[in-house]
């Protein structure tokens, strides 16, 4: 269900900048594989719950996202987070990467076990204004590059950098809907 209006941030209509970090801060999402896992949970987060993506940045132990506020941050938390870490955790089961499991695996009754990708306390913040919007976008934009993971934020393939750029590669990780916000 994807969301084809246009939408304007504003006081009576918030966005969100969401920030989701990995359990205990391991680095998950150290691999291309694991986070183009991660992008395309995302996307099916977003066509599933209507959500819009503004920007995001996939880190090696955690994640941002700019989302619209059509739906509540927590739920759109529930969304993002419980898609993306059914698709990882069965993607290391089925690959048998136990010593991952078990830095994931959290005790419940009588020794059975579950997963948990992400902290339980994600941080939400929300955004009433342009000029915040694009603080917290070119925050996420220059997270890999304060990181000292590349040099130019358009270099980071798990960013939505060089779509804001207008210069999107043809197989972009994860494509946002910046098209879809009504500037004023």
């Amino acid at each position: 269900m994807l969301i084809s209006k246009m939408t304007r941030v504003s006081r009576s209509n918030p966005f969100y900048y969401l920030t989701s970090v990995a359990k205990d801060r391991l680095p998950v999402f150290r691999t291309d594989k694991i986070k183009q896992l991660a992008a395309n949970a995302f996307d099916e987060a977003r066509r599933s719950g209507g959500i819009l993506i503004f920007a995001y940045v996939i880190m090696p132990d955690h994640s941002h996202i700019v989302t619209d506020g059509e739906r509540e941050d927590s739920e759109v938390l529930r969304f993002m987070n419980g898609i993306s870490a059914k698709r990882i955790i069965d993607h290391l089961k089925a690959g048998e990467y136990n010593t991952s499991l078990l830095k994931l695996r959290e005790a419940t009754k009588k020794n059975n076990y579950k997963y948990s990708l992400w902290e339980h306390h994600p941080n939400s913040f929300e955004i009433y204004g342009e000029d915040t919007l694009m603080q917290k976008v070119n925050y996420i934009h220059q997270n890999p590059v304060r990181a000292g993971l590349v040099e130019k934020a358009e270099d980071y393939l798990y960013s939505s950098a060089r779509i804001w750029n207008r210069r999107p590669l043809e197989n972009e990780p994860l494509l946002v809907d910046i098209d879809k916000i009504d500037w004023r």
